[in-house]
């Protein structure tokens, strides 16, 4: 086993300076290497952070989704150059955004159909919430429409959300750029489609089950509620408050399953599937994906006319596969890992590491929106791969 001591020191100083705690276990061919937690799960109840604390996990929900889709890859259920339409007939009549050499806005028919494929990669044009560009803002609107019928009674699912999100024109032809967005929680939906199940019924009995992930869902019953961490936003002053507005989501009569963002999990649950990815989509003899399907998602599916698009400082050295980021090139990244190392992070700054090459899984949990992501990560990923 390496010297973990300044990984310890690492993790130390994330949990002191302006964070409440953060915890980390790290695996190598089969073996705990390294585990830690440090600082509070709950500042004012000095409540020390501890191994079987429930995280919010957000976009790191999206690997998950992606791997439940994959198996039904398997199954020949769809194919990834499929049009979507096959399967979510709503969009079937794709309209994207276009601007003239003059500015002027305008929308016209989409110039091919939006793949299966490019849900996964994210080039299917679909985008979050925001303000940059049209398709952003009237997918806020189409969010702000479901929150209010939501608060009126009628809560929207999966299927709700993506019948809705068809509606608004795509931010660019699918396939021709890359862009983060609810192309995950589309998938969840085509999950739902092909299974005939939820979402969440399919995860559990597929993953979850076979992988021994019991305490993560997209809800919690009452009798784990006191294990789930407080989330912390720093406030401007640089103290740290309780923010607790979306944990509505997470209650037991909850609809919405977003395979994009809304599972919770644990330190333990996660490495248990991040060494299932390791090991080549087995683990302690329940087979989860195919070693060739798990290399397929862990390869690099961006093309020249994407790669500017997918410019995050954090991900510098990193292409893009099916929903994980893939090292391609160590040394534009300054990084000391291994080309194929992949994985993803999460909202509120957690993160996982799979180096095959390595035989070595990484899962890091905090709280804390904004994260600090693209200091910490890195610094993480370094002090880890100089211990080993």
């Amino acid at each position: 086993m390496g010297d973990f001591t300044f990984v310890e020191g690492l993790l130390k100083e994330f949990s002191g300076n302006g964070n409440p705690g953060c915890s980390c276990e790290v695996y190598r061919r089969g073996e705990l290497i390294f585990s830690g937690c440090f600082g509070y799960s709950d500042i004012e109840r000095a409540k020390p952070l501890r191994t079987d604390d429930i995280f919010r996990i957000y976009s790191m929900s999206k690997v998950i989704t992606c791997v439940a889709a994959l198996k039904l890859y398997e199954r020949g259920l769809f194919l990834l150059n499929d049009p979507l339409a096959e399967y979510l007939p709503e969009f079937a009549s794709p309209r994207a955004f276009r601007r003239s050499p003059a500015g002027a806005l305008s929308i016209s028919a989409a110039a091919s159909p939006i793949r299966v494929k490019d849900l996964f990669t994210m080039t299917s044009g679909l985008t979050y919430p925001g303000t940059q560009m049209e398709t952003e803002r009237q997918t806020a609107a189409v969010m702000d429409r479901l929150g209010k019928e939501e608060e009126a009674g009628r809560p929207f699912d999966v299927r709700c959300l993506s019948k809705a999100l068809a509606e608004v024109p795509l931010a660019f032809d699918p396939g021709s750029h890359w862009c983060y967005g609810f192309s995950h929680d589309v998938l969840g939906a085509l999950i739902e489609v092909l299974s005939g199940k939820r979402l969440g019924l399919f995860l559990e009995e597929e993953v979850f089950a076979p992988l021994g992930m019991a305490d993560t869902s997209f809800r919690i019953p009452e009798e784990k509620r006191d294990r789930l961490c407080p989330l912390y936003r720093p406030s401007v002053d640089g103290s740290l408050t309780k923010s607790e507005g979306d944990d509505a989501r997470f209650a037991p009569d909850a609809k919405m399953e977003s395979g994009g963002a809304g599972l919770l999990s644990t330190l333990g649950d996660y490495g248990r599937f991040a060494r299932m990815l390791v090991r080549g989509g087995e683990l302690d003899g329940e087979r989860i994906l195919g070693r060739k399907t798990i290399g397929l998602m862990a390869a690099d599916h961006l093309g020249p006319s994407h790669r500017a698009d997918f410019d995050w400082p954090q991900m510098a050295g990193y292409g893009y596969g099916l929903g994980v980021r893939v090292m391609v090139d160590p040394q534009a990244g300054g990084c000391n890992g291994s080309v194929g190392e992949f994985g993803w992070g999460g909202l509120a700054g957690t993160w996982v590491l799979v180096d095959p090459r390595e035989e070595l899984s990484v899962v890091y949990m905090q709280q804390m929106i904004p994260s600090l992501e693209s200091y910490r990560h890195p610094r993480l990923r370094a002090a880890i791969y100089g211990a080993i």
